[in-house]
């Protein structure tokens, strides 16, 4: 029997500045298929090109990905600035419709950074354009140089609420994260439970409270080193069983129509 399948939302990308792509970085597909043991589709998040009831038929989960564009301020009620920077309207038309039809349906996601913010503006969630600015806050950003080691180097603690999801599925109260963004959360979504903060205060990991479907979202990056580092490590484990769990779930039905 073939593994599961995650679509892994892709992001739009010029290749030498000139050539469209749609483009995912190769640790999200590494991290799906070693650690979470399922099959990586990159998705062109473009609804000229895809629908959100195909996805849903076609995938049994989905990775919503970390990129650099933006959810657009108008999403959650704002108006655009120069400080929510750039955006990609057309991945915005997939991911939240798609977020909220996988709550509704019980299908897993995981959300990543950008991922992360996409699901708290899908249940009605608003954001922050620059984290950094507000007060008492640190910088969460990629730092501007150095190695790939060095740009996803641990940089803060992240702590859990006691005998929540995220405590149960690392087995910790506290764990080290990279931060490499800077948007995050200003009021959290309608069911949105958040499950975990920096020492700055700002939210870091959620879920969707009384979702039948696996719902966790980190704003950090778990991708990178997932098959190794042990934080990364069991969240991605976590998604694939539970992917496997609505791709099993889908061949019983099929057997038993």
């Amino acid at each position: 029997m073939a593994r599961p399948v995650v679509g892994i939302i892709g992001n739009h990308h010029l290749i030498n500045d000139q050539y469209p792509a749609h483009a995912g970085g190769a640790m999200n597909s590494e991290a799906v298929s070693r650690v979470a043991g399922c099959i990586p589709l990159l998705i062109p998040a473009d609804p000229r090109f895809v629908s959100v009831a195909e996805l849903l038929e076609v995938c049994d989960g989905f990775l919503l990905t970390g990129g650099r564009p933006n959810v657009h301020p108008n999403e959650y009620g704002e108006e655009e600035t120069p400080a929510h920077g750039a955006f990609d309207r057309c991945r915005d038309a997939i991911t939240l419709p798609l977020v909220r039809a996988c709550v509704e349906r019980g299908q897993p996601f995981f959300g990543i950074c950008r991922g992360f913010q996409e699901v708290n503006v899908a249940m009605g969630g608003t954001l922050y354009p620059e984290i950094r600015d507000l007060p008492g806050r640190m910088n969460h950003r990629m730092p501007p140089d150095g190695t790939l080691e060095e740009k996803f180097a641990l940089r803060h603690s992240v702590a859990f609420e006691k005998g929540g999801v995220f405590h149960r599925v690392l087995g910790a109260e506290e764990v080290m994260t990279n931060t490499l963004h800077g948007q995050g959360i200003k009021t959290p979504g309608a069911r949105i439970v958040v499950d975990g903060v920096a020492p700055d205060g700002t939210p870091e990991a959620i879920y969707v409270k009384d979702a039948q479907g696996f719902t966790l979202s980190v704003q950090w990056h778990p991708e990178w080193d997932a098959a190794n580092d042990p934080v990364s490590r069991p969240l991605f484990a976590a998604f694939g069983e539970a992917v496997k769990a609505w791709a099993d779930r889908g061949q019983n039905l099929k057997k038993s129509a």
